[in-house]
């Protein structure tokens, strides 16, 4: 059975890190993409970032590049995501998702989702 498990989430003060880890289970997801997503309260799930099984990196039009970052490691099945520089409208819960190819950033370009893990920035 595939499982995606986040963990890593919590409470982060305004201007501080944290660092969300996807570990994967089933199947081998090394040559699959990885990536993150986030819905805050009232709004929609939107992508935040995806790792190709070969390293390239995509980012959505409305870039959270310059605060956060991905990395997968393929020998533990699993991906990550640094939030530096947390915000209030970064509070929200992150899920993890995987497919075996990219398929465009949309929800249903995913066949595997994790649970999620809550991130509330606040002071």
């Amino acid at each position: 059975q595939v499982q995606l498990v986040e963990s890593g989430g919590g409470l982060v003060q305004p201007g501080g890190s944290l660092r969300l880890s996807c570990t994967a289970s089933g199947r081998t997801f090394s040559s699959d993409v990885m990536a993150w997503f986030r819905q805050a309260p009232g709004k929609e799930r939107e992508f935040v970032a995806a790792k190709t099984w070969s390293g390239d990196t995509v980012w959505p039009q409305d870039s959270l590049q310059g605060r956060f970052t991905i990395s997968r490691d393929n020998a533990k099945n699993a991906v990550y995501l640094e939030m530096n520089s947390a915000q209030p409208e970064d509070t929200a819960v992150y899920y993890c998702a995987a497919n075996s190819r990219w398929a465009g950033p949309a929800l249903s370009g995913f066949s595997y989702w994790g649970q999620g893990t809550q991130v509330t920035v606040s002071s």
